[in-house]
């Protein structure tokens, strides 16, 4: 007769029967059914593989998993880079900083953070996180707001490139940041005379009391998982718009130079392209005036989908009902009367 041993020092142990028992959590059901189960996958990826290829292998939908993909790589090291920064701002600036370094006045802070972002070298995608570490360090969302969309377009990385893609025009690049950088202050100082609170999000950044570097790598954790799914988001929207709009729409409407204007603007939302690029698509639109190519340049930077989803998942629903009509109107508009007057 078998011998069941009960000394609380040792396990239980049943001499005579199997090492370890069933009773012990063997579930021998389940392992006879895992081979069916492998076997199921690969015959749905066998089926999968002929039924599908044919579809896969479409030339639309190639076209589109590439503008997904260049998207998403284009923006992915900007975005590390913006959340980097605002991870070291959350880390190691000391919230008094910006309290030395912005005018006590939102009014004044605006236009100062505003050409605060012709030092950052970065895309649209970096001002998000960026501006949203100011707002939690205490900085005004107005003055925030004002350097969210004046650093996209008026580094120097960006100008340069611009400058590069249309050579002999230096009016250009003056347009450009003239007409970035007032729209940044417009809409930092309507923000700030029309915003409301409960219409902001700021976002709450993880800092706790330990090593400044874990502080950073924590901070940083946080906003690059809550960011990089809305790129993703704002990544595949893009890259369904510009398979689905028929190329021929663009070339008929270029003569009309209202309507030029407001496609070559809506036409920076759909597609997406990072700030340090756009300047050599808009250059190549040659059937399109230089005001329109002008509104393709300041628009792009300040609004389109991939933004628009990052603003909307970093600051909220409400914000971005009412942040981005306005920043979309105004940017067209000031955009045509630089056109207008400089080009």
């Amino acid at each position: 007769m078998s011998e069941l041993r009960t000394d609380p020092q040792r396990v239980w142990i049943d001499e005579e029967g199997p090492i370890p028992p069933d009773s012990w959590g063997r579930e021998t059901s389940s392992r006879r059914a895992l081979p069916w189960g492998f076997a199921l996958v690969v015959v749905l990826l066998v089926v999968g593989r002929f039924a599908l290829t044919p579809h896969l292998t479409a030339p639309a939908l190639q076209t589109w998993a590439t503008i997904f993909v260049a998207i998403c790589v284009q923006a992915l090291p900007f975005l590390v880079f913006g959340v980097a920064l605002s991870a070291a701002i959350t880390a190691f600036v000391p919230a008094s900083f910006w309290t030395r370094a912005l005018p006590r006045h939102p009014a004044l802070a605006v236009p100062v953070a505003g050409m605060a972002g012709a030092v950052l070298p970065g895309c649209e995608c970096a001002s998000v996180p960026v501006a949203s570490g100011l707002m939690a360090r205490g900085v005004a969302p107005s003055a925030a707001l004002a350097f969210l969309l004046a650093s996209p377009a008026i580094n120097p990385v960006v100008l340069i490139a611009t400058a590069v893609a249309f050579p002999g025009q230096p009016l250009m690049v003056v347009a450009r940041f003239g007409a970035s950088l007032a729209v940044a202050m417009l809409v930092g100082w309507l923000w700030l005379r029309f915003g409301r609170s409960e219409w902001l999000r700021i976002p709450s950044r993880p800092r706790g009391d330990g090593p400044k570097w874990a502080q950073f790598g924590e901070a940083m954790r946080h906003d690059l998982l809550h960011a990089g799914g809305f790129l993703i988001l704002g990544g595949l929207a893009a890259a369904t718009l510009n398979v689905t709009v028929p190329r021929e729409w663009l070339t008929t409407i270029a003569g009309v130079p209202w309507l030029a204007v407001l496609v070559m603007a809506l036409l920076a939302v759909l597609l997406s392209i990072c700030s340090e690029a756009d300047a050599f698509v808009a250059a190549s639109m040659t059937a399109f005036s230089p005001t329109a190519k002008l509104a393709f340049l300041v628009v792009g930077p300040m609004v389109d989908l991939k933004l628009i989803a990052l603003q909307t998942g970093t600051f909220g629903r409400a914000f971005a009902v009412r942040f981005v009509p306005l920043t979309f109107a105004l940017a067209v508009v000031v955009s045509a009367l630089f056109g207008w007057s400089l080009l």
